[in-house]
């Protein structure tokens, strides 16, 4: 067995999609010769918490936690906001969207000082730990995973220190992304710097989807774009518990994981209200279902809905319940942020949706990577934004199969095993034999 050094903050009790890319890569690699040690927080700010993941922990695996110099209870004293609230849900937001004095304030500060990010307190003891446990473990190579992009410096330090291979793992794009800071520019000129040496140290970049490996080599083309690997997200088969088969009182439509900004349902409101007012759809037939964390201006879309009564908001719940919701469902629902980046975003939760085999209500642009993972998978049903006709089309397809007992959306079951996350587990070990010469 191969020892590898794991550096995520993200990492149990952290709750999110994020978390699940290490948590399954974690699982599986022991089964591939690697043996993880993960290095991450003891007392992380996370957006959510699901206690329940740290079961999924594998009990051989060896976790160091560290402090680290969390900012955001100044954040919430600038900005008037409660002790514990949740920051990102009410900080990214629309294009033109009007923003306080105390937000801006607050803003400049993250922008100013906090490069490449919010968690670069972690830094110094992670440093520490890091020398302790190559020592200790006799490490054979680092994977780190970013966001935050403080992970990438600290396997940065590893590799200067140390001359272990690196595989610097990235689930979005650095800087210039929908939730960077816009920074003026001598902290931009920085975090540039920062980002291009990371992107040149490392041995290996892996990426999420595509579209981060476009951003890097746009940014940056003198690098070599052989050391860039696309390994998707992918699913669990495991977490899915079984379900009886039962047709729905109601024709339910879920969507799980956080809503703000420019991913929002303005879209499908608009959509659902057509068929509505058209009486297309019987309200009293439908129910809607959003689970997770949602934005305040999101929050107001659902209150104000003519349509409230179909609406039923539940709080984030632990991952495996969650899926749970997913199977009982009629349809799911995914929401393309709507930025620059929507044509290459691919959430991790996509492939969540797809693994249930029920069919996806994709809101995202034509000829995306949603687009084309969509009729790849033949999970779902692709419209844009722009477009809430089509939207209502799509709606009204499935509700009537619903009502029909038809299936217009068959998924390629042999295509979407591909996406299991024991594959994505497998490429990353391919890739950490290859840099590591064996």
């Amino acid at each position: 067995m191969k020892n590898l050094l794991i550096i995520a903050y993200y990492f149990p009790p952290s709750g999110g999609p994020g978390v699940q890319r290490v948590l399954k890569h974690v699982k599986y690699l022991p089964e591939l010769g690697w043996r993880p040690h993960v290095l991450t927080v003891s007392n992380g700010d996370f957006p959510a918490r699901d206690e329940s993941l740290l079961k999924e922990i594998p009990d051989n695996v060896n976790v160091i936690r560290t402090r680290i110099y969390e900012p955001y209870d100044l954040y919430r004293l600038l900005t008037g906001r409660k002790p514990g609230s949740a920051i990102d849900v009410n900080v990214i937001k629309k294009e033109n969207q009007k923003v306080g004095t105390k937000d801006r304030f607050a803003e400049f500060i993250r922008s100013t000082f906090f490069i490449p990010d919010a968690r670069i307190g972690w830094l110094a003891t992670a440093r520490k730990a890091v020398r302790e446990i190559i020592k200790e473990q006799k490490i054979d190579a680092v994977y780190s995973s970013s966001p935050p992009y403080t992970c990438s410096l600290i396997a940065r330090y590893a590799k200067w220190k140390f001359k272990l291979p690196w595989i610097a793992g990235f689930r979005d794009p650095w800087t210039g992304f929908i939730s960077s800071p816009k920074r003026w520019f001598l902290p931009a000129m920085i975090d540039r710097n920062m980002e291009k040496s990371v992107f040149r140290t490392a041995d290996a970049v892996e990426c999420a989807w595509e579209g981060i490996i476009k951003d890097a080599l746009g940014k940056y083309p003198d690098l070599d774009a052989g050391k860039f690997h696309h390994v998707p997200n992918g699913f669990d088969s495991a977490d899915y518990p079984f379900v009886e088969q039962k047709k729905n009182e109601e024709y339910t439509i879920t969507y799980t994981g956080s809503m703000y900004g420019r991913r929002n349902p303005a879209a499908f409101f608009e959509a659902i209200e057509h068929l509505i007012n058209n009486k297309s759809i019987d309200p009293e037939k439908l129910k809607l279902k959003f689970i997770g964390r949602f934005g305040d201006e999101v929050q107001s879309m659902f209150q104000n809905a003519s349509f409230s009564n179909c609406i039923e908001i539940i709080n984030y719940m632990p991952h495996k319940e969650s899926i749970k919701q997913l199977m009982t469902s009629n349809a799911l629902l995914l929401v393309v942020d709507e930025s620059k980046e929507s044509n290459e975003i691919v959430p991790g939760k996509v492939y969540e949706y797809i693994g249930t085999k029920r069919p996806v209500i994709a809101i995202a642009p034509k000829g995306s990577a949603i687009e084309k993972l969509m009729k790849e998978t033949k999970a779902g049903l692709t419209a844009h934004q722009s477009e809430p006709e089509r939207i209502a089309a799509n709606v009204f397809i499935l509700y009537n199969d619903w009502k029909e007992s038809n299936r217009t959306v068959v998924p390629d079951i042999e295509v979407i095993n591909s996406y299991e996350r024991k594959e994505a587990a497998r490429t990353l070990s391919n890739i950490l034999n290859k840099i590591c010469g064996y």
